[in-house]
């Protein structure tokens, strides 16, 4: 379907269209506080749990990253949206749940242990991945401890995975400025690998409560959901 008939199946989402340019001020603002440009950092509009007609708003204001963390749900919407969207996969994976993801996600933010690293590799070329670290050793949180991650990115190397940077969800917080040194502990990691893992580039660090902070402490990537697209609507059975 053409981007034309795409736009004429939704209103004018100007609720969407203005939260998302206020949004990319705010990215601007803070890139400017670090003497950083906005175009190096990537928005990706956090989609999970909203209907077609939302992120179709969205696309209409020019927003062509997005990200969803469950991959039925993925698997779902992609084909029904316009092609040049580029989909980020954001949440943990299951290995069962990788042939869901994989064909459309164009960077996995997720990649975290040794088993997914052998299930998201595939004889051709496989789609690019972060390295999730769990900075802060949260033993609910996912990702790989940061004395392994050099380990995960070996693995994804030799198994012709292309890692193109790392990615953490800080601890939880009543004050965004709790966040800025787990920020800064991912970077600095980045720093020390990067001599030997010359592809890594990318931080995705930072969402609707903190990504300026995170774009002050080097972020390239922002994960910003309910900032675009308001409350998340109540999950249903089995989400």
């Amino acid at each position: 379907m053409a981007a034309g008939s795409y736009e004429e199946s939704t209103g004018h989402g100007g609720v969407v269209a203005g939260r998302l340019n206020e949004v990319r001020s705010r990215i601007a603002a803070a890139a400017a506080r670090c003497g950083r440009v906005p175009a190096g950092v990537t928005l990706v509009a956090v989609s999970k749990g909203m209907p077609i007609d939302a992120i179709l708003q969205a696309y209409r204001a020019g927003q062509r990253d997005f990200g969803e963390n469950r991959a039925a749900e993925l698997a779902e919407k992609a084909p029904q949206l316009p092609g040049d969207i580029t989909w980020h996969f954001i949440g943990s994976l299951q290995t069962r749940k990788v042939r869901l993801a994989r064909p459309h996600t164009s960077l996995l933010h997720s990649l975290d242990r040794l088993r997914l690293v052998n299930a998201w590799a595939t004889e051709e070329q496989s789609p690019p991945a972060l390295v999730q670290v769990n900075v802060a050793g949260e033993e609910q949180k996912h990702g790989a401890a940061p004395e392994q991650a050099a380990v995960v990115l070996r693995a994804a190397e030799a198994a012709g995975i292309s890692c193109r940077g790392l990615m953490m969800i800080p601890p939880q917080a009543d004050d965004v400025e709790a966040s800025r040194p787990w920020f800064a502990k991912l970077r600095e990691l980045m720093v020390r690998l990067a001599p030997d893992f010359p592809s890594l580039h990318e931080l995705s660090m930072g969402m609707t409560d903190d990504f300026e902070v995170a774009i002050e402490e080097g972020a390239t990537m922002v994960r910003v959901g309910r900032a675009i697209f308001g409350p998340r609507p109540e999950p249903t059975r089995g989400d």
